[in-house]
């Protein structure tokens, strides 16, 4: 079994192509993926770029999907030490980040500057990887 950590980006993608996440792999993402997702979604409809009832369907999907959320101070205290390393200035990535040194094999995201940061850091798998 692999175990992979999906950013927003992931997920809405997984949503979109209603994808089926081969029966190995474990899903996990902080918690926040939640609200990145919902705010995404509303943003994108708020664009026009799909439809309500669209968003409803990504919303459904993730609800099913099989992904275990996880935010406790252990991860919190690594994105901290994480963000700082990177200079970043917010702690939003480097949950992700965290998340995969501590509890998986790999990081997907689309985001190529992400990937490329993270992969400093931790295996970053293709999307492909999940199917």
């Amino acid at each position: 079994m692999s175990r992979f950590v999906i950013g927003a980006d992931v997920a809405l993608r997984l949503a979109r192509d209603d994808a089926v996440i081969a029966e190995q792999h474990q899903i996990v993402a902080p918690t926040l993926i939640r609200s990145q997702v919902l705010a995404r979604l509303y943003q994108s409809v708020r664009r026009s770029e799909i439809t309500r009832a669209d968003a409803d369907h990504h919303l459904d999907y993730l609800r099913r999907l099989r992904m275990r959320l996880l935010g406790d101070r252990v991860l919190q205290t690594v994105a901290w030490r994480i963000a700082d390393r990177l200079d970043w200035p917010d702690t939003f990535n480097a949950e992700y980040i965290a998340l995969t040194q501590l509890q998986a094999d790999a990081f997907v995201t689309l985001d190529p500057a992400l990937a490329e940061a993270a992969s400093a850091l931790v295996t970053v798998a293709p999307i492909e990887d999940l199917y």
